[in-house]
């Protein structure tokens, strides 16, 4: 399998499948707001067309968003929201239209890199890198975003898929930085993230040397074990719920330490 094309038919599966949804929506529906601090149903596909527009090597728009939005919090925010509020006066078939003409754009570029392209430099998300490193990121935003707005419309999907499956190992990566540097227990204390529902697993989390290591699986009494479906876990992962909210509704519960376990829910938050 060639790996560089496969990242390239996950991309296609998750734009695809946000192509899908928005062709199933009314005007209710778009305009809907969303987990996503600020942004509707309709800002969020207009923020994925953007994202590939500027990849494909548009040229930014002339239009100058509104000052101090309260979900604007750095000068990469700055950028999306620009483009964000140019299209606010569209309809929402306008702006899946353009989501559609650049994501279609994009997948046949993409199709037609050698591995040399693949090589080539690339602004990522992380610094610089290469289109290679840019796809997965690329992923995990799309399918983010995909459940955003299926959370807003009450049209749930795209939780079990391998891009699903990518999104949440996304999120898992970061429990070390979250457990080890943003709570940071004591040495030893190993915490463990038991996830239902699709793509159940075990996320165990043990402070080695002063930082937060993986391990495959949790010890016989580890200091806290937190419950919690795996679509909770992404969401609290990206930001998009309160967490103390989270645990008083029951969707988060704990066996062993429950400070230890609501202070890393209230960490859990690594995109904002």
């Amino acid at each position: 399998m060639n790996a560089d094309q496969d990242l390239v038919d996950r991309l296609d599966e998750v734009w695809s499948s946000i192509d899908e949804l928005g062709a199933q929506l009314d005007d209710a529906d778009w305009h809907r707001e969303t987990e996503c601090p600020g942004w509707t149903v309709q800002d969020q596909v207009a923020h994925l067309a953007h994202i590939e527009w500027r990849l494909l090597g548009r040229p930014d728009i002339d239009h100058a968003a509104p000052e101090d939005l309260p979900h604007v919090k750095n000068s990469f925010g700055k950028i999306n929201e620009v483009f964000v509020d140019a299209r606010r006066s569209w309809s929402g078939p306008d702006v899946l239209a353009e989501f559609h003409e650049a994501t279609r754009q994009r997948v046949a570029e993409l199709r037609a890199l050698t591995p040399e392209g693949f090589g080539a430099e690339s602004w990522t998300p992380m610094g610089p890198g290469t289109v290679r490193d840019l796809l997965p990121f690329r992923m995990f935003d799309a399918w983010v975003h995909e459940q955003d707005i299926r959370r807003a419309v009450g049209r749930p999907g795209d939780l079990d898929t391998p891009v699903a499956a990518h999104g949440l190992g996304m999120v898992t990566a970061s429990m070390s930085f979250v457990v080890g540097k943003k709570v940071a227990p004591p040495e030893g204390s190993v915490v463990v993230f038991s996830l239902s529902g699709p793509l159940a697993r075990d996320v165990v989390v043990a402070i080695v040397d002063g930082r937060g290591r993986m391990l495959d699986a949790p010890p016989a009494e580890p200091n806290v074990v937190l419950h919690m479906s795996t679509e909770t876990f992404a969401r609290l992962g990206c930001g998009r719920i309160d967490p103390v909210a989270t645990v008083a509704a029951g969707d988060v519960t704990f066996d062993g330490d429950p400070a230890l376990g609501q202070r890393v829910v209230d960490a859990m938050n690594y995109l904002f």
